[in-house]
């Protein structure tokens, strides 16, 4: 069984200090404690040691900076704006495995194998327990609905959530129709865009508005948090769908860098990650929706009640988010 070995990674502004000496290195921009445990059962199951370096900010520009010297073999992050960007900068290479596409569906893969998705997390309304009416709220379209003015909270228009979810809105309805739409959720808002997904529940808890869109994992870090317990209870998750179509969902990913010095190490942490057993595992621990079809839920996941995926490709999704960004500020979301 192979021993845990220490890897010294470098900073994008210093040399490298040593060579790889880990059996498969990661590159994450998720705190370390959410998935070492599903990294901790690769290693009892294979003896393949993995170390993760957890980088903020600036990954694309440190893989290009550390180049074939790069001891990453995988970079793991979170939404389909990310996952695009890695492989626009061309620090990734495309991975062949029947494991991954039989696990993971088309739509939340790309159609080259340059990232594959390993669990979802949906972008859902938090609706007022006390001032929204059970079906008051179904479709994302209602959100431009006049019954909504000054009733909605946002976090700002140009984040990459609400930016996935414009790029599916002009998937769904066309970039015309998209804008007329942004101008309508725009002028129901209650308040300036300000805050993160949780601050907006704090202010439907707090009665500044009644709705607001969020991912459907913050309703599981607010349960956990003494703080803001009080305002999860405050609000119910309603999974709305496009009209014709599903409810919206976001990925984090996992792709193989170009240098990848322990390939064949890699690619077997890869098609673990989505095995029944770290699927299950790797949910739970950040409150997501595994890929793979039967993969357990979380009690608290299940709980929040059952939803289709929209089915649009991510891939497209990520080619419409320029026009997304674009119709954002022609709107003046932000205000």
């Amino acid at each position: 069984m192979m021993t845990m070995r220490t890897l010294l990674l470098a900073s994008t502004c210093a040399a490298m200090a040593a060579p790889a000496l880990a059996d498969v290195n990661i590159y994450t921009t998720r705190q370390p404690e959410l998935i070492q445990p599903v990294m901790d059962a690769f290693t009892d199951e294979t003896g393949i040691a993995v170390n993760l370096a957890f980088v903020d900010d600036g990954l694309v520009e440190r893989l290009k900076a550390e180049g074939a010297r790069s001891p990453a073999d995988l970079v793991m992050t979170v939404d389909i704006a990310n996952l695009k960007q890695i492989v626009d900068a061309g620090v990734v290479q495309p991975v062949q495995s029947d494991v991954l596409t039989a696990a993971i569906p088309d739509t939340l893969r790309d159609s080259e194998n340059r990232w594959f998705g390993l669990t979802t997390r949906a972008r859902i309304v938090y609706a007022s327990k006390d001032r929204v009416a059970d079906g008051e709220i179904t479709t994302y379209e209602d959100l431009a609905s006049d019954k909504w003015k000054g009733r909605i909270c946002s976090r700002s228009g140009l984040h990459n959530y609400n930016l996935a979810l414009m790029s599916a809105v002009i998937a769904h309805v066309g970039e015309e129709a998209a804008k007329t739409w942004a101008t309508g959720v725009q002028d129901n808002l209650a308040r300036k865009p300000e805050g993160n997904d949780r601050a907006q529940v704090k202010a439907i808890w707090a009665g500044e508005c009644d709705i607001s869109l969020g991912n459907t994992y913050y309703m599981g870090k607010m349960l956990e948090n003494d703080e803001q317990i009080e305002w999860a209870n405050a609000v119910d998750i309603i999974f709305p769908t496009f009209e014709g179509g599903g409810t919206h969902v976001n990925v984090s990913g996992v792709a193989m860098t170009t240098a990848a010095p322990n390939k064949d190490n890699a690619l077997q942490l890869m098609e673990f990650l989505v095995s029944p057993q770290a699927q299950s595992i790797y949910a739970e621990l950040n409150y997501e929706y595994p890929v793979l079809e039967g993969a357990d839920l979380s009690d608290l996941v299940a709980g929040w009640g059952t939803f289709t995926a929209d089915d649009t490709n991510l891939s497209e999704l990520a080619a419409n988010r320029p026009v997304a960004l674009r119709i954002m500020e022609e709107v003046n979301f932000d205000g």
